[in-house]
């Protein structure tokens, strides 16, 4: 690897398939695709308030880095040019959305569910090797942390998706969202505040809901 490769973060296999994309290899491009696509569904996905919209986003995005990768020099890694291309796409699609349709509310951070335990948001999105009940409980608690997530600010949730669920260091996040180091730390602070308040007023309206569903049951009237 070359000094010049070493310096800007760039590995010797990223630079042969940067200069094949460039060249317009159709093979590159599939190969691109296949690195990149899932991860980058997931994170559209995650950060859209109508998640059916990721589809199009994503494939928008891959649109926009084969038109684009003539202007990819190498500042940051392939990978921080993509997930910042699919950050802006999303914000895009975040404003369309919210100009044209009705609004809805629908990690390593330990967060705590409404009976009191404590849970990891990351495993809570990623039930790997559970039973089939584990599935189903960390499926509902994964549904809960997303619709959670897309309550918060756009500056907020970007961070705690990039950091918590996508797992990027805070340079890395810093490169992507083209701010200083100190805006990422304080974002994710009071991105995970913002969230396990989230979730705890979750909690409440459905405790609520359940005791008035059981009031219904018994005759009771408020």
């Amino acid at each position: 690897m070359s000094d010049l490769a070493s310096a800007i973060g760039i590995r010797a296999d990223e630079q042969d398939l940067v200069a094949e994309l460039k060249a317009g290899s159709e093979q590159a491009f599939a190969l691109l695709l296949a690195q990149y696509s899932h991860p980058i569904y997931s994170l559209i996905a995650r950060s859209l308030r109508d998640p059916a919209d990721a589809a199009d986003v994503t494939q928008e995005v891959f649109v926009k880095v084969f038109r684009n990768i003539s202007s990819f020099h190498g500042e940051a890694s392939l990978r921080t040019w993509i997930y910042r291309i699919a950050l802006h796409e999303a914000s895009n699609q975040r404003r369309w959305w919210s100009r044209h349709k009705q609004q809805e509310l629908t990690i390593d951070e330990q967060l705590e569910n409404d009976e009191g335990e404590t849970f990891c948001m990351a495993d809570a999105l990623a039930a790997r090797g559970a039973s089939p009940y584990e599935c189903a409980a960390h499926a509902q608690l994964g549904e809960r942390i997303i619709a959670a997530l897309r309550t918060l600010p756009e500056a907020f949730r970007e961070v705690v998706v990039l950091r918590e669920i996508e797992g990027f260091g805070y340079e890395e996040i810093a490169e992507m969202l083209d701010v200083n180091l100190g805006t990422v730390k304080s974002r994710l602070m009071r991105g995970r505040a913002a969230l396990r308040e989230a979730l705890r007023d979750e909690a409440v309206a459905a405790k609520v809901s359940g005791i008035r569903k059981a009031e219904s049951l018994r005759g009771v009237t408020p």
